[in-house]
């Protein structure tokens, strides 16, 4: 459109009649730039239409959904919550209060378990459980999370990297969690969330000359990611998949959301003829360091954290203090791990049971229990709570 405009305008030939000579077009290069190619719609970045995001949400639903379904509560269960719902019911709130499945059913599915990821060769939890959810208030708490984090960033940076963003998160979750907390099982998709709040932190860093209001939106995003980290303080948080997502997102995203500068978009559209001074670079000095520290870091991380947990560390005895990033013990709460073995005895059809964290002693009926290894185990857990 520039070169067309200009043949009616300054770029004619001289005008003295009788003289057919074509003299070069000139160009001042103090005038303003003329509109660029795509017209007053221009954008130094695309949008994209955000598709992954509402997947991955409707995957983590449906997963719920067909965990309640195998859980099964009435088979084993007389006082499940809405009882109405069938199979689909909840466990007892003295086992499951986020009214969800049982321990027992989550380890079915794939929850995160070192002693079968280390002893049984089963590393595949460390994503599987990235996608099973404790209950109805965990699973919404973590989706709504998800679709206002989540959405914003496909918009700006499309399912290509915002996919194996959250993965390569929730992966970094499970290990550090796996290192640190080697007593209980865990599930759920908080260290791909955080994996999206670090790597919104690093996107900022790293294009930090492109943006406007820089330092309130630093602010912002730091106070959020530490009240966040802050719940995860409180007992039965698994606060090291949090910790371990984040740093993961954070080094990702100095590798992946890296933005080139405007004066470098903007020679890139400008019409052609134009001039525009020197050839600007796609990228700053800093963002090429910051990419090569993270990648290595990355890389680094991912190998030492897998040779660890592979030959059986327990990072606790390595640290002695860590364990306080995860739980810490008020006169309201403890963070003891509560025992959830129990003493069996059977007599013909009967069966005994008596937890040894508690003492307390019930009798079951062996005759109507159909799986009676999964039932005794969540005969034991309900009775210990």
């Amino acid at each position: 459109m520039g070169r067309e405009a200009s043949s009616g305008g300054d770029g004619r030939s001289n005008g003295r009649r009788g003289d057919n000579s074509i003299y070069p077009l000139e160009i001042n290069p103090t005038a303003p730039p003329p509109p660029r190619r795509g017209g007053d719609d221009f954008r130094p970045f695309q949008r994209w239409f955000p598709w992954l995001v509402p997947l991955f949400i409707v995957a983590n639903v449906v997963v719920f959904v067909v965990t309640m379904y195998i859980n099964d509560c009435p088979k084993t269960f007389t006082n499940c919550v809405l009882d109405f719902l069938g199979r689909f019911s909840f466990q007892p709130l003295k086992e499951n209060p986020l009214f969800g499945p049982s321990s027992f059913t989550l380890l079915k599915m794939g929850a995160l378990d070192v002693n079968r990821v280390v002893h049984g060769n089963q590393g595949w939890r460390l994503v599987t459980c990235m996608w099973l959810h404790a209950g109805v208030i965990h699973v919404l708490a973590n989706m709504l999370s998800f679709l206002f984090i989540g959405i914003r960033l496909e918009r700006e940076f499309g399912f290509v990297r915002i996919g194996p963003l959250y993965v390569i998160a929730g992966f970094g979750g499970s290990l550090l969690s796996a290192l640190f907390m080697q007593t209980s099982i865990s599930v759920g998709a908080s260290g791909a969330l955080f994996g999206l709040l670090g790597a919104m932190l690093s996107e900022l860093i790293t294009n930090w000359t492109i943006y406007a209001n820089k330092f309130a939106a630093l602010l912002t995003l730091v106070v959020i990611i530490a009240i966040n980290l802050a719940v995860g303080i409180l007992p039965h948080v698994d606060n090291f998949a949090h910790i371990g997502g984040f740093i993961t997102g954070f080094f990702f995203g100095f590798v992946i959301l890296i933005r080139p500068q405007f004066g470098y978009i903007s020679q890139k559209n400008a019409p052609l003829g134009y001039h525009s001074g020197l050839i600007k670079n796609k990228h700053k000095t800093y963002q090429y360091v910051l990419w090569i520290i993270a990648a290595i870091a990355l890389i680094v991380g991912f190998t030492v954290g897998l040779v660890l947990l592979f030959r059986g560390v327990n990072a606790n005895d390595h640290c002695s203090w860590c364990h306080y990033l995860s739980c810490v013990p008020t006169s309201r709460w403890s963070c003891e791990a509560q025992s959830k073995s129990c003493l069996t005895s059977q007599n013909e059809h009967q069966l005994n049971l008596t937890c040894q964290d508690s003492g307390k002693t019930k009798v079951y009926d062996l005759s109507s229990m159909t799986d009676a290894a999964s039932q005794i185990y969540e005969l034991c857990v309900e009775l210990c709570s």
